[in-house]
């Protein structure tokens, strides 16, 4: 009975240290693993740790894992179009001459300036005017952008700084900030500029197009527009919408201070202040100081006849003028 019951217990010693033995071997395994997959851990966290910079301009490191990516919005380049917008292109003083002589009420400028700022055919940036200086003279055609003065009462009178003067001698708006209070308008002598009173003609198919300060679109209700000389135009290297629409030679346009100007029809280049000096050139009421950097050439040897059917219109225009 003895040996019987001692043998169940040397078993059971023996399986208690060998159960022990397994134990420990497992525990140091599992130990061993744990711990690696902790290292393994750290060195994986360590390694996607990233530094940002807050609002508060503080530099702080976290983990990759608790950034969120946003996703790019229509509004990302706004800043940098707007800034562009009002440094302009460095080292040009953009200038227009207007040939009175040449024009031919084609109005090809209204349509091709229309079609590219998106404006209601009753909106123009630029209008041809049906003009006559005295009933003894004949009539001719003028076209009135905005004058980009050099001293824009617009400018001055703007009370959130939406409509502003560029370097480069262009006047622009910008319809980001523009609050619709439309002293601009009042201010303006030369009546160059327009009021967004409707929906712009084209607001469902450009509502996810990032603004373009230099092309004045997408045009918003409650702002105003007006000429932008092809601001957008001149950053690619071209002329303005309205002078490279003309078919008859009208406009003539560059840089000031390359005293060079650029014909839209033929493309002669030619000296701008020759230009201006050998056709008495000259500027719009000049006495209010507001030094335009439009020209205008006078009507002298036009290239076209006259027409009867033009001069009962100039002359109605004329006695209304006067009236």
């Amino acid at each position: 009975m003895s040996e019987q019951n001692e043998q169940p217990k040397k078993k059971s010693r023996r399986d208690f240290i060998q159960q022990i033995g397994i134990l420990g071997v497992g525990s140091a395994i599992a130990g061993s693993a744990v711990w690696a997959g902790i290292n393994y851990d750290k060195k994986k966290k360590a390694g996607d740790r990233i530094k940002v910079l807050t609002a508060e301009n503080e530099l702080l490191e976290i983990d990759k894992n608790d950034t969120t990516k946003i996703k790019k919005s229509k509004y990302d380049n706004l800043t940098l179009l707007q800034k562009e917008g009002r440094v302009g292109i460095p080292g040009k003083r953009w200038v227009m001459v207007v040939d009175l002589s040449k024009c031919k009420n084609a109005r090809k400028c209204m349509s091709a300036c229309q079609h590219a700022h998106h404006l209601r055919p009753e909106q123009h940036h630029i209008n041809v005017l049906k003009m006559q200086e005295s009933k003894n003279t004949p009539p001719f055609y003028m076209a009135k952008p905005c004058q980009h003065c050099d001293n824009p009462p617009c400018v001055a009178v703007c009370p959130v700084d939406a409509t502003y003067k560029r370097p480069d001698g262009i006047v622009l708006i910008d319809n980001e900030r523009c609050i619709g209070c439309r002293f601009c308008i009042a201010a303006c002598p030369y009546s160059a500029r327009v009021f967004h009173w409707t929906t712009p003609l084209n607001e469902e198919e450009d509502k996810d197009k990032v603004y373009n300060v230099e092309l004045n679109v997408p045009q918003r209700k409650g702002t105003v527009s007006k000429c932008l000389f092809s601001a957008d135009r001149l950053r690619e290297g071209k002329m303005p919408y309205c002078v490279s629409a003309c078919p008859n030679g009208v406009y003539y346009f560059g840089d000031e201070n390359e005293d060079a100007v650029t014909n839209g029809t033929t493309k002669e280049t030619v000296r701008f202040q020759k230009l201006l000096a050998d056709n008495a050139g000259y500027r719009l009421m000049p006495e209010l100081g507001t030094n335009p950097r439009v020209y205008y050439l006078p009507p002298k040897n036009k290239s076209y006849p006259f027409q009867e059917g033009d001069k009962s219109e100039a002359e109605e225009h004329l006695d209304n003028n006067n009236g």
